[in-house]
């Protein structure tokens, strides 16, 4: 993959054509280890939104994914953040960035409740994501609490992870 200073990138919303190249992305990105992770079980019980999820993609193809998934903490609707994952030629320009304040525009524009995740506080702390509201939350499986993160909630989440 070029450098992305080098080529132009277009965000835009994932179809069901990027499936291929999105797997070949999360298995570069994350390899087989990511089945493993509590995040995954999220995916597994959660709702995919494709209006809500974002690929970038250059001349050589896609380079950076962000998917948002529909799932309730306790009794509040909300949104999971993630597979976010960008390709190793492109990580340090922001790209990740850039997909993770799209999907969370997106989410904002449609009047969507708060957004979960599972990641790295000082890179989402940009974004607005903190573990302050998200103390409460039960994840389905072993996790640091502190990497369990948390924008846009009018109150702290408390429950389980759920459907």
């Amino acid at each position: 993959m070029a450098d992305a200073a080098d080529t132009e990138v277009s965000i835009r919303p994932e179809t069901q054509a990027d499936a291929a190249a999105i797997l070949a992305l999360l298995d570069h990105a994350f390899g087989p280890g990511r089945f493993v992770k509590v995040s995954e079980r999220v995916r597994e019980v959660a709702r995919f939104r494709p209006d809500l999820s974002f690929v970038a993609e250059t001349a050589e193809g896609i380079g950076g994914v962000v998917r948002l998934w529909d799932i309730g903490v306790g009794a509040t609707r909300a949104l999971f953040l993630g597979p976010l994952a960008v390709h190793s030629a492109s990580r340090l320009d922001g790209l990740g960035g850039r997909l993770v304040e799209r999907a969370g525009a997106a989410a904002d524009a449609l009047g969507e409740g708060p957004i979960l995740l599972v990641g790295d506080p000082p890179y989402f702390g940009r974004f607005g994501y903190s573990a302050e509201p998200a103390a409460g939350v039960r994840l389905p499986g072993p996790v640091d609490p502190r990497r369990v993160l948390a924008r846009g909630a009018r109150g702290p989440l408390s429950g389980p992870v759920g459907p």
